[in-house]
């Protein structure tokens, strides 16, 4: 085409970019762009030529011309021209200066079309834009912007015009009033300076290397002394940080001379302006490089300036930084720059001002200090070199500041000092142990929360600093080579203080990493500990106690237990040279242990266990006494330095008494006890603990000795002056003696736990319980006093349970007679009295229940009296006890209140475990029979609580006693029904946890009857399992799962029961009949149903009287187990007289009570009885009318219908009947006549109104107060239709009606047929058998004289015919027929459904549409052609048919209509309803099946006239219509004759794919073009019809298609198209309200130049 042709597009486009939305702007923009990547000169000159014509255009629409520009130029700029360069030059230069006043983008936009012209044409540019740079003429902004910009942009090409402009624009500099003209001036002197520096940096690349620095230096030092002594002192901000970031580049142009005379007041000047903190980066960053100009220069003046110029800097340094800020964190660099750069050349003078500042206490100045010294330190290690000991001297009061923020900064300068040896040189150390001091604050997890928010911010913790000194540690460790030698051993130095705990993760982890580093050197000597040169190394033995004891506490801190075990195997050599293969064995299986584990899941207990018998086959390895010795002696020398740490210290004493043990100097052992009694602190109870654990442990070995140093103890000068009555410790109260005694009682009861077994008994009455009671019992002048210590009680009752398990457990048990027993049982039966029966406070009951446990196990035997005595005791002390939330609000926030929970079911097991003991001694009926006695009345309390425990009790003991029971002979259990009797009752109470146990009670009672009767234990009963297996559901109140457990405790107790106790179990229960909780009312219900089946067969005549007793009854009671009774009692009565049952029933009130419903639910308990009466309702249904029409007067002609009586309520009593799962058997007697029935019940019951009288029924039940059960004729009708589908074996198919919504549309009237549909589906799919006496039942309602009946067989029978099962049972014929009959009918929903019929036999009987093709296709063609029509429904269902027949018609059949009905069917595709749309393009492409042949030239017509429309509503706003269109084209790309194309339809148009529609629509355009270029004009021309579409989606597809389709043509073929009528249509396209649309024909019209 003629350029006049790009240039109307270009104008085009440009007329739009008065658009008001930014996309359809940018959318210009790269339309513009693109045109101008094909046609760059003619572009340009266009938008030159339109900015020129249209003077008044706003500028900012100039804007999008000029950037357009920029980026034409950008992208040309290589093959531009030398003339086009020049209007481009001239067009930009007019824009930038058109206006005076500053336009910032209008004029910047312009400004950088010349910069980028002037990467190429800087002569150009230059020419030009010097005509409006006059000497004696202040220039415009933004020459001086575009002189800077590219001075930067084109360095070698501006250098050489930089004389001359500084020349032209020096005497200017006086004439700029004005602060933007100023800045600019600076900004452009800044610029020219930098890009002079680059200049000369690279002189071999320079077009003039002749150039020198001194060429500008005069000039530069004129602006110079303008900027400093004029504009610096301006009050406007941006001016002087203009001037600031001109003078830094400045200064290293000036002569040096001048800027030797002038540094004094330069560095003066600069640092004044830091009083503005918002400038300090741009005053940093200039004094930076101003500094840097001095020291190239060598500088003599810096010197005088140094202590200012420190000052300052470091004041900037010391103040707040906020690193969120990225200026203020920029200037904190470049002043740090600064020191770096005065550090290379004054060293002595900067360490000089720095290193007094440590010394001063204020928090800001050490920080920044610090911060200098890391900085120098890093970055002029050369210089600092041999200032090491000065600046490690230094550190000393900075080590002991408390501010975190100052040891952040310490730990920072230890990090750079450990890089640069600072730390091998003496006060090294003192760094060192700083840092480890900074690991071990406490662990603070919150404190990675914030951990890069709190950096710089006032809030930094004590966790902050010790994850940075960790860290740290581990980098020193692990990246630095050099300081593996000062840190191995050393650290180990850090491991023993306690105070340090916290950093034994940290060090074990570096520690390891060392050794591990010496051992791959193969330095295994330095891992040996040379003591004699390092003194201050921890011995073997320390180390071993130290770690072991850390290893006891695995998860304190952040989890150093593991930490201490790894390090202790690596030190292996030096603890011991025999433990090497025993360690390496031992501790990786701990390890793997812990790290198996969490906090919560590893049990304390065992774990130290476990480290206890480690330490045990260690002292076994070594087998050194000399060695176990001097362990034994450290570790109670470390013992007082774990007071802040009892669980550790506790776990100490246990490794003291193992290693004692383990020792073989009887001396030594009798020293140290002797020792660890005198030094023990006895006011802590894990002190108390402890030592107790460690005189036993000892004792495994030494139990001798350690009785004897016990009784020397007490008999010692030491305890007798603490045991007096009047003299006392003089440092010890009253309290504290009792602490003493409390522990040496503790300490005889761990040693008779420990003790050898062999050796215990004859110590336990002569030697432990002798002095354990001299301690407890107290006298004063002969009397016995009482303690009341709780410490001395809990103490005393854990030492008896110890010394009774050594009793039990001992060799000897059997022989041995406890002569103190009946004494030590009265002593815990006055604890237990002791203590107050409304609160629970202390363990003192529980503990003394468990000693009494043991006790009475042990010879001999307590007598009756003594045995009932502490049962009534216990029972009394525990089970009236308040509930424990009564507890916790009577005894407040007590010690123990938080505890009251656990401390009750700890109680409550203690009281369970002594009552089993007792019971164990006298496993007799006679003494299960005396235990219920004392247990009796608390199981019939009154009060919940009291039952429930007592109830929890009795299963314990029964189920204990049927598991202990060991029956020999067989004897009478002659107590079992009054036992039942007591419990039987209770599986209904109001409590869920006493019905449970009840059953439990029960359960046990029946077996252990059995067991006595002679059965195998392993005997199980099938009836007592059933009840045992009902105890879950006892749990909720569910009353029919509580009747079914008292019907069985009847029926097998009946069974099981002894005939001489079945009087006194009927006696027991009935006296249950009046219990508030209504318990014995199930015995009586099943007295009074066995009455009736014996008696019921004489009161015919008196059923309806009976029946509306029973209803009026049922009405009153809210028993469940009362209202099951009388369900069976109609079932008796109708098994004897149905007919009088059911006439009665059904002249019940509707809607139906829940009364009524539970007498007609009865019915369906048996087969027979069920089967007779559903015929009987059937009968009822079928008989009667179904509605009648009544005709109001309000509503004029119009007429409703109304249900009537009797077939709604036998609907009714239908589905209560079929709700019951018994009712199963018989519904599938009666399936087909049930389902038909019910079926067309349904269909007449659609829209159909209840009676008014029965309406008015319903408002006064619901007025009276009563539930109101609102009634439906419809929904009664479906609900019980679906109910029959469930008895009836096809609960399958209710569930995939349910899962369509099949149900919901049963009951709407525009949707019934659907729902009949899913119907039909789903019994084909789940009962197809069952389906042939239906159709058979079904059939004579196609011709019934109601227009629903007619409507829902049809739908039945067409969704019939989309199954196989039809065929399979030989109906498709006459169903077939049936639907070919209803074309005619005159409702047209029922023609519609029958042209669905006859479609769904594609997919039920294929074989039979190819057979019946012709006329099928000639049924759906008049479906088509249907005149009685007129919301297309039957067309519809035609097209949608048709479809699926296609693929099983002959073509034969389909040719002779083939483009009759594509014809057809083709103004359906742009159809207002989505349905038609979606229908008509699938069926277009099933047709392309039948296209080859004689029709196929006719039907590619048909496509490419189709095709556009296929194309376009890929971008159909309905999902559906846009799958159907890729199925269509993909139907189609096999007749297009282009294998490519239809390997692209194939490959990307997957329906449920995403489709990226612009790259799919380029492929195909360019595919159309390539094979189908003469049919351009067709496509376009029916583009051009969719720009007037209702749908933007499709407006904007058009224009882009189109595009597409240009971009893709060759220039011979593109003469086809009338381009002037395009370019106008897209025109009037481009005012469209939707921006997209625009976008789109913005984005057309760039590629329309292809064919300009």
């Amino acid at each position: 085409m003629s350029e006049s042709r790009v240039k109307r597009l270009a104008t085009t486009l440009m007329d739009a970019t008065t658009d008001k939305d930014p996309l359809v702007h940018e959318q210009i923009f790269t339309a513009l762009c693109y045109l101008g990547g094909t046609e760059p000169e003619e572009i340009l000159n266009a938008c030159e030529e339109y900015l020129r014509q249209h003077d008044k255009l706003a500028y900012p629409h100039r804007i999008i011309i000029l950037r357009a520009m920029e980026a034409v130029v950008r992208s040309s700029l290589a093959h531009l021209d030398k003339s086009t360069a020049k209007i481009v030059i001239f067009l930009a230069s007019n824009e930038m200066t058109r206006s005076k006043e500053i336009i910032f983008e209008w004029q910047q936009a312009a400004s950088n079309v010349l910069v980028a012209v002037g990467r190429r044409f800087i002569n150009k540019v230059m020419e030009e834009v010097l005509t409006k740079f006059q000497p004696g003429i202040l220039p415009h902004y933004f020459i001086m912007q575009t002189f800077a910009n590219l001075s930067l942009a084109n360095v070698f090409g501006m250098v050489p015009f930089l004389n001359s402009i500084l020349g032209t624009m020096l005497p200017m500099l006086a004439m700029a009033k004005q602060d933007n003209m100023k800045s600019v001036f600076c900004y452009a002197l800044q610029y020219f300076s930098e890009s002079i520096q680059e200049y000369m940096a690279n002189l071999d690349k320079a077009p003039d290397p002749t150039v020198r620095r001194d060429t500008f230096s005069n000039d530069i030092f004129s602006a110079y002394e303008v900027l400093f002594n004029s504009w610096l002192q301006s009050r406007e901000a941006k001016l002087r940080l203009a001037v600031v970031e001109a003078l830094g580049p400045m200064s290293h142009l000036m002569p040096t001379e001048k800027l030797e005379e002038q540094l004094p007041r330069l560095i003066q000047g600069i640092l004044a302006l830091y009083r503005k903190p918002a400038e300090a980066y741009y005053v940093s960053k200039s004094l930076c490089q101003i500094l840097e100009a001095a020291v190239n220069v060598g500088s003599r003046t810096l010197d005088a300036q140094l202590d200012t110029l420190l000052g300052a800097l470091h004041l900037q340094i010391c103040a707040p930084l906020d690193s969120s800020l990225p200026v203020q964190l920029k200037n904190h660099n470049e002043v740090l720059r600064c020191f770096t750069v005065l550090a290379s050349s004054f060293p002595d003078r900067l360490l000089g001002f720095l290193l007094p500042k440590l010394e001063m206490g204020s928090e800001k100045t050490r920080v920044g200090t610090l911060t200098i010294l890391r900085q120098i330190i890093n970055s002029a290690s050369s210089q600092m070199e041999m200032k090491k000991p000065f600046i490690l001297s230094s550190m000393k009061l900075p080590l002991q500041d408390k501010s975190n923020k100052v040891k952040r900064a310490v730990v920072q300068v230890i990090s750079a000092m450990a890089h640069h040896g600072y730390l091998e040189q003496p006060g090294g150390e003192a760094m060192i142990e700083f840092l480890i001091c900074q690991c071990a604050l406490p662990v603070d997890r919150s404190a990675h929360l914030a951990w890069r928010h709190s950096l710089e911010t006032e809030d930094l913790t004590d966790g902050h600093v010790r994850d940075i000194s960790v860290n740290t540690l581990f980098l020193i460790s692990t990246t630095v080579d050099r300081m593996a030698d000062v840190l191995w051993p050393y650290l180990l130095e850090f491991v023993i203080p306690i105070h340090l705990t916290n950093a034994l993760g940290p060090l074990c982890k570096s520690l390891i990493f060392l050794a591990a580093q010496k051992q791959e050197e193969r330095e295994e000597s330095d891992l040996q500990l040379l003591y004699e040169a390092g003194a201050n190394l921890p011995s073997p033995y320390t180390l071993m106690a130290r770690l072991l004891v850390v290893a006891s506490q695995p998860y304190v801190g952040e989890g150093h237990g593991a930490a201490a075990l790894r390090l202790l195997n690596v030190l292996h050599l030096n603890v011991h040279k025999a433990l090497g293969q025993l360690w390496g064995k031992k501790i990786p299986a701990l390890v793997e242990h812990l790290e198996a584990n969490t906090k919560a899941s590893l049990s304390q207990k065992e774990w130290e266990e476990q480290l206890l018998k480690f330490l045990q086959k260690t002292l076994k390895s070594i087998s050194d006494t000399s060695w176990t010795s001097q362990l034994i002696l450290e570790m109670c020398k470390h013992l007082s330095c774990y007071n802040g740490s009892l669980p550790e210290k506790n776990f100490l004493y246990k490794c003291i008494g193992t290693t004692l043990a383990a020792c073989s100097s009887k001396d030594l052992v009798r020293k140290q006890l002797q020792e660890l009694l005198e030094t023990a602190r006895y006011q802590e109870e894990a002190e108390r603990e402890g030592l107790a654990s460690c005189l036993g442990l000892c004792a495994v070995t030494h139990l001798d000795e350690s009785l004897a140093k016990l009784e020397e103890f007490v008999k010692s000068d030491v305890f007798k002056k603490s045991a007096g009555l009047f003299s006392l410790f003089k440092d010890r109260s009253d309290n504290e003696v009792e602490k003493v005694k409390s522990t040496l009682i503790l300490c005889y009861g761990y040693v008779a736990k420990h003790a050898p077994k062999e050796l215990v008994l004859a110590r336990i009455e002569a030697d432990i319980l002798r002095n354990i009671f001299l301690y407890f019992n107290t006298k004063v002048l002969g009397i016995k006093v009482e303690t009341k210590d709780l410490v001395l009680k809990m103490c005393l009752l854990r030492s008896i349970c110890m010394i009774c398990q050594a009793i039990y457990n001992s060799a000897q048990s059997g022989d041995f007679t406890f002569s103190r027993k009946a004494e030590l049982v009265s002593q815990m039966m006055d604890f237990i009295k002791a203590e107050p029966l409304d609160s629970l406070r202390t363990p003192i009951r529980q503990k003394a229940m468990a000693a009494c446990m043991l006790l009475v196990v042990l010879e001999p035997p307590l007598n009756d009296a003594e045995k009932a005595e502490l049962v009534e005791t216990c029972l009394g002390a525990v089970l009236s006890l308040p509930l424990p939330e009564a507890l916790k609000e009577r005894d407040g926030p007590g010690l123990e209140a938080g505890c009251t929970e656990p401390l009750w079911c700890d109680t409550l097991c203690a009281l369970k475990d002594l009552l089993k003991s007792l019971l164990h001694r006298h496993m007799t009926p006679h003494g299960l029979q005396t235990m219920f006695e004392h247990l009796s009345p608390w199981i019939k309390s009154t009060k919940e609580h009291e039952r429930e425990r007592a109830v929890d009790v009795s299963a314990a003991i029964l189920a204990f006693y049927q598991e202990k029971l060991n029956v020999s002979t067989v004897v009478p259990f002659y107590n079992v029904g009054l036992l039942i009797a007591l419990f039987s009752p209770r599986c209904t109470d109001s409590l869920a946890s006493i019905r449970q146990h009840a059953v439990d009670c029960v359960y046990a009672l029946l077996y252990i009857q059995l067991y006595y009767e002679g059965f195998s234990r392993d005997h199980k009963d099938e009836s007592l399992e059933r009840l045992k297996a009902m105890r879950a559901g006892l749990k909720d109140p569910d009353v029919n799962v509580l009747y079914q457990v008292c019907c069985n405790i009847a029926k097998v107790t009946a069974k099981r029961l002894p005939p001489d106790q079945l009087l006194s179990l009927l006696l027991s229960t009935l006296e249950g009949l009046s219990d508030p909780d209504k318990n014995c009312s199930r015995a009586a219900t099943v007295v009074v149903n066995s009455l009736l089946k014996e008696r019921g067969a004489v009161l015919l005549e008196k059923v309806p009287e009976i029946l509306e007793v029973v209803h009026s009854r049922l009405r009153e009671v809210t028993e469940d187990s009362v209202r099951k009774a009388a369900q069976q009692t109609v079932l008796i009565l109708a098994t004897q007289h149905k007919a009088a049952v059911v006439c009665s029933l059904l002249s019940n009130q509707l809607p139906l009570d829940s009364c009524s419903c539970l007498m007609w639910r009865a019915l369906a308990s048996e087969l027979t009885l069920a089967s007779q009466v559903l015929e009987l309702l059937l009968d009822k249904v079928n008989r009667d009318v179904p509605y009648k029409e009544n005709k109001s007067f309000l509503r004029g002609s119009s007429s409703e219908r109304v249900a009537t009586f009797f077939p709604l309520s036998a609907t009714c009593a239908l589905h209560e009947i079929m709700s019951v799962p018994e009712s199963g058997p018989a519904v599938v007697g009666l399936y087909a006549e049930l389902f038909v029935s019910l079926l067309l019940r349904v269909s007449c019951t659609v829209g159909v109104q209840l009676p008014k009288n029965m309406q008015s029924k319903e408002r006064k039940s619901a007025g009276r107060g009563q539930p109101l059960r609102t009634l439906d004729p419809c929904s009664s009708a479906v609900e019980t239709l679906k109910a029959m589908l469930t008895q009836g074996g096809s609960e399958e198919v209710a569930k995939a009606v349910a899962a369509g919504n099949g149900w919901e549309c049963l009951r709407s009237v525009e949707r019934h047929h659907d729902g009949v549909a899913l119907l039909a589906s789903a019994m084909a799919k789940h009962a197809g058998p069952k389906l042939a006496l239906i159709v058979k039942t079904l059939s004579p309602m196609l011709n019934s004289i109601y227009d629903s009946q007619r409507l829902t067989a049809t739908a039945f029978f067409a969704e019939l015919l989309n199954s196989k099962v039809v065929h399979d049972l030989v109906l498709l014929e006459s169903v077939m027929d049936s639907m070919t009959a209803r074309q005619r009918d005159p409702c047209t929903p029922v023609r519609m459904l029958a042209l669905r019929g006859l479609g769904n036999m594609a997919s039920g009987s294929p074989e039979k549409v190819r057979r019946h093709g012709a006329q099928l296709l000639a049924s759906m063609m008049n479906g088509m052609d249907d005149k009685d029509d007129p919301h297309s429904l039957v067309a519809l269902e035609a097209m949608s048919s048709l479809s699926k027949i296609l693929a099983f018609t002959e073509e034969r059949d389909v040719h002779s209509m083939l483009l009759h009905i594509a014809i057809r069917i083709r103004p359906f595709f742009d159809s207002e309803k989505r349905e038609l749309r979606q229908c008509s393009i699938i069926l277009f492409g099933h047709l392309t099946k039948f296209s080859a042949g004689s029709c196929e030239d006719a039907f590619f017509e048909q496509i490419l006239n189709g095709l556009v429309t296929l194309l376009l509503h890929l971008q159909d706003p309905k999902p559906e219509v846009i799958k159907a269109c890729k199925f269509a084209l993909r139907r189609c790309g096999p007749s297009m004759g282009c294998p490519v194309l239809c390997d692209m339809f194939q490959n990307h148009l997957h329906e449920d794919r995403s489709l990226h529609y612009g790259e799919f629509m380029n492929d195909v355009c360019k595919h159309l073009m390539q094979n189908y270029p003469d049919s351009l004009s067709r496509l376009v021309a029916t583009n051009l019809f969719y720009f007037k579409s209702s749908w933007p989606e499709i407006r904007a597809a058009a224009p882009m298609f189109v595009g597409f389709l240009v971009l893709h043509v060759s220039r011979a073929h593109s003469q086809q198209l009338d381009l002037d009528e395009l370019i106008a249509a897209l025109t009037v396209l481009l005012k469209d309200p939707v921006t997209a649309v625009r976008v789109k024909v913005a984005e057309t019209l760039g590629r329309l130049v292809r064919i300009a």
